[in-house]
């Protein structure tokens, strides 16, 4: 029996298989007026086609918790009632496909107010629709503008925001709440030494620099349901201890066995292991399985769930990382957005059942004959 397309149940959400969509982000909603951070037709789409290609779970991309956590003005947001409809309507969507909905709450912190990746990547001024980015101190990311350095009274409004819209969620039909801990955003630049260069209690030891982000996943989990998940994203190196020719301090897999332990302790149930986001200049050697091992040691040291991610591609590759017991589950993403059906030709490969939707089934058995 394939792994890959067995149930997973975390509290009492049974997920159909381990075949998972990372988010990603579209860069596809409208920067201003009445619609701004709203999901469209171009959102319904994307993400319940892929739950018709047979993912398990299907997460929306990094939603803007508010207006100044977004990556671009182009992002998801949820922060308001006209938002909160839209994605009601995208939840339907996913379910009826046999998948979970799930989304990913953020804040993009110093990397916020950039352009499209295809156009130019840069900041956007607020002279032009953006915004000046915040963050734990007042360093800027490499070519991005100088962050607002985060008063204590204006981290507790953002532990609210990530709460407030984590219940905005729910009532929109999710079933997953993920909170992005990753990536150079805002909960990662507070865990980093390279951006965090504070001296209150939210900045120098360890333990002051993983506060924000126990604070965050306490005031979501305070406003999610018992009976549901509630995932980690986290960067699990920033790349500068690996590589010998670089002095800087920064966060390490050790690190994320150590955090991974104190969420565990705070009610997350699935770690989403990523790397990297934290400097533009890091040594990254990325091939298939890059980041796997950090996946493996989190939940090898931590005892927690993780989902593997990183140029997953093939279905016997990502049965072997479950069956190695490096990972509880797979996201893919790039892979997805090439075929969205990817999930269903897996399970053929690995003699599993394909989960299509009724209208296409008949097809394909029917060409079968």
């Amino acid at each position: 029996m394939s792994l890959l397309f067995t149930p997973l149940t975390l509290r009492s959400l049974e997920i159909p298989n381990r075949v998972w969509m990372s988010p990603m982000c579209m860069y596809s909603a409208a920067p201003e007026g009445p619609d701004t951070g709203t999901p469209t037709d171009f959102h319904l789409a994307h993400l319940a086609s892929r739950a018709a290609g047979g993912a398990g779970l299907v997460m929306a991309e990094a939603t803007g918790v508010r207006p100044d956590g977004r990556i671009s003005p182009w992002d998801l947001g949820l922060w308001n009632d006209r938002q909160q409809l839209a994605f009601a309507r995208i939840t339907e969507a996913i379910k009826a496909h046999g998948a979970v909905p799930a989304i990913q709450l953020a804040h993009a912190g110093r990397k916020a107010s950039v352009d499209k990746p295809w156009l130019s990547d840069r900041y956007v001024p607020e002279a032009e629709g953006g915004w000046q980015p915040v963050a734990p101190s007042a360093i800027a990311y490499d070519g991005l503008a100088v962050p607002h350095e985060l008063s204590v009274d204006e981290i507790q409004q953002l532990v609210r925001d990530f709460a407030d819209s984590a219940r905005r969620a729910l009532a929109a039909g999710f079933r997953v709440a993920e909170v992005h801990g990753a990536h150079g955003y805002l909960i990662n630049s507070f865990l980093s030494p390279v951006s965090n260069h504070r001296t209150d209690a939210y900045g120098g030891s360890f333990e002051n620099r993983i506060r924000f982000a126990l604070e965050v996943v306490d005031g979501v989990r305070a406003v999610w349901p018992d009976e549901l998940p509630v995932f980690f994203r986290t960067s699990a190196t920033d790349w500068l201890t690996e590589n010998p020719e670089d002095e800087r301090e920064g966060w390490t897999g050790e690190d994320t066995v150590r955090l991974a332990k104190e969420l565990q302790s705070r009610g997350v149930d699935l770690l989403d292991v990523s790397t990297g986001g934290m400097v533009r200049d890091a040594k990254i050697v990325a091939g298939p399985n890059y980041q796997v091992p950090f996946a493996a040691q989190a939940r090898d040291s931590a005892g927690l769930p993780t989902a593997a991610v990183g140029i997953i591609t093939d279905p016997r590759q990502a049965e072997a990382i479950l069956a190695g017991g490096q990972a509880d589950a797979v996201f893919l993403g790039r892979e997805l957005l090439r075929n969205p059906y990817w999930p269903q030709h897996a399970a053929l490969e690995l003699d599993a059942e394909p989960r299509w939707p009724d209208q296409y089934a008949y097809v394909v058995r029917r060409r079968k004959r």
